[in-house]
């Protein structure tokens, strides 16, 4: 009997053609609690993207359930502790969305200083003439580059940054990453001090305990007036009222990708400001990121099948029992 896999939404078609030849696949009709909660039942496996919930009541409705595969890198969505009390096996992706997300980081920063988006909606509207004399940009060449989260993502937009801008990188860390940084160069610095002296702020953290409103109002007050803030990670690693505040007053300008709420609602203050340009949670989204994160498909049969995953989240504490397709205990 082949084993059957949920997906809590669309993947990549060649990867679900992929998976759909080696077991049975159902695509959740939406993520309510009433329609995951009845297709999770019989599930051996499941697939989640940025949306959707893995958590000790949805693992106690999947007495079948052997392995959760993230299509991407963040795991904030799935409770990877309960998952492992569980035995059940935890997947992802670490390094399909590093060149995505980090040029797309680098075009929200040339998106931001040179006003494109704002160049571009004048012109629609018959003002380009207005909009030419009066847009005018700042340029990146030289500035100094704060990345807040030393990691593959945020090295690889810093080394960008460094090759194409000759910028100056600071950055900040709960690691030394001593040998990653002199091999670029960068310099690590505190948070505050990166807050004080970059001319352009990148966020590359994952959403923790620890990192949730880490940019908070007094951290946002404290960058350069002027500062470009780039969010690419996760919306709740910055204080969004407290960010809203700030950009009223014009003391920053921001590219956002990501939201403390989403999808982002469209009366939400954000898209009302000038300052900011918002993209919908798609900075993986290159035709390259999405195969590479519907890769997690392999993992995930890999584990169904028996086999050790490549790119395993968690050790689940009956690991042989959930890869040999044996009940985990519950």
């Amino acid at each position: 009997m082949r084993p059957r896999v949920l997906l809590f939404e669309p993947i990549h078609t060649d990867a679900l053609a992929w998976l759909r030849k080696r077991a049975e696949v159902t695509m959740a009709a939406d993520l309510s609690k009433e329609t995951v909660f009845s297709l999770v039942a019989g599930a051996d496996g499941l697939v989640i993207r940025a949306h959707g919930r893995v958590d000790d009541r949805l693992l106690g409705a999947a007495p079948r359930l052997r392995v959760v595969g993230r299509h991407g890198v963040g795991l904030d969505n799935i409770d990877v502790a309960a998952c492992t009390r569980r035995g059940v096996w935890v997947v992802h992706t670490p390094l399909a969305g590093v060149e995505a997300v980090a040029e797309h980081a680098v075009a929200l920063m040339l998106a931001v200083a040179r006003g494109i988006v704002r160049s571009d909606r004048a012109v629609r509207a018959g003002e380009f003439d207005t909009a030419r004399m009066a847009l005018a940009g700042r340029e990146l060449a030289g500035r100094t580059l704060g990345v807040i989260g030393f990691g593959r993502i945020g090295r690889r937009t810093a080394e960008i940054c460094r090759a194409a801008f000759g910028m100056t990188v600071l950055f900040a860390d709960a690691l030394p990453r001593a040998e990653e940084a002199a091999r670029l160069p960068a310099r690590r610095v505190e948070l505050a001090d990166l807050l004080g002296q970059s001319e352009i702020v990148t966020v590359h953290l994952p959403l923790t305990a620890e990192t949730r409103h880490l940019l908070d109002r007094q951290a946002l007050a404290a960058m350069k007036r002027g500062a470009i803030l780039i969010n690419t990670s996760r919306g709740a690693v910055i204080d969004e009222a407290a960010l809203v505040e700030i950009l009223r007053a014009g003391h920053l300008s921001a590219g956002l990708d990501v939201f403390e709420e989403e999808p982002l609602p469209p009366e939400h203050p954000l898209t009302g400001l000038p300052n900011v340009v918002l993209t919908p949670h798609a900075a993986s989204h290159s035709e390259e990121g999405l195969r590479a994160m519907a890769a997690v498909v392999e993992d995930v049969m890999r584990v169904l099948s028996g086999e050790a995953p490549r790119y395993p989240a968690n050790m689940p504490q009956a690991p042989l029992d959930a890869v040999r397709g044996e009940s985990p205990p519950r």
